[in-house]
């Protein structure tokens, strides 16, 4: 069977066929990007350095992508920065099941691009922060572990 020109070439080509068919079947049918539409809701997705002490968490949609950190001064402060100017931004630091009302952040920068809000006390293992940003009418919210606050045992 192997040695039939015709089976060997046969063997070769068809993976090649059905990877570049796969590829077009994407391009031409698949769901294509659209630029976010003022009015509408857009989740944000927690990024992994979220899950471990790396100082920083990262939330991100596509091209849009907000950092937050904690200033560790004797009145914690949760920075946020966005890739984008933002009109404003809620945000709840608690527990799952609590239902603690957002706070309003406030504009470190006139710009839209830095914001922050005094915590009071750094979050416990097990909270969880919840936001909603705005920009330009459009409304990203996301949610994420507050274990990147965490003390870093190395001292990174």
């Amino acid at each position: 069977m192997l040695t039939n020109k015709h089976v060997v070439t046969a063997m070769i080509v068809a993976p090649v066929l059905a990877v570049l068919a796969w590829i077009a079947v994407g391009q031409f049918a698949g769901e294509q990007p659209e630029p976010a539409q003022p009015g509408r809701e857009y989740p944000l997705v927690e990024q992994s350095n979220c899950r471990y002490a790396s100082g920083a968490c990262d939330l991100t949609n596509e091209a849009f992508t907000l950092r937050l950190s904690l200033d560790r001064s004797a009145d914690p402060v949760l920075n946020l920065s966005a890739s984008h100017p933002l009109d404003g931004v809620l945000i709840s630091v608690s527990f799952a099941d609590d239902n603690t009302p957002p706070e309003q952040m406030r504009v470190t920068d006139g710009q839209g691009l830095a914001w922050g809000v005094l915590l009071g006390r750094v979050p416990g293992p097990g909270e969880r922060v919840r936001l909603v940003a705005v920009t330009g009418g459009t409304a990203y919210f996301g949610e994420a572990s507050t274990q990147f606050m965490a003390e870093n045992p190395a001292g990174q």
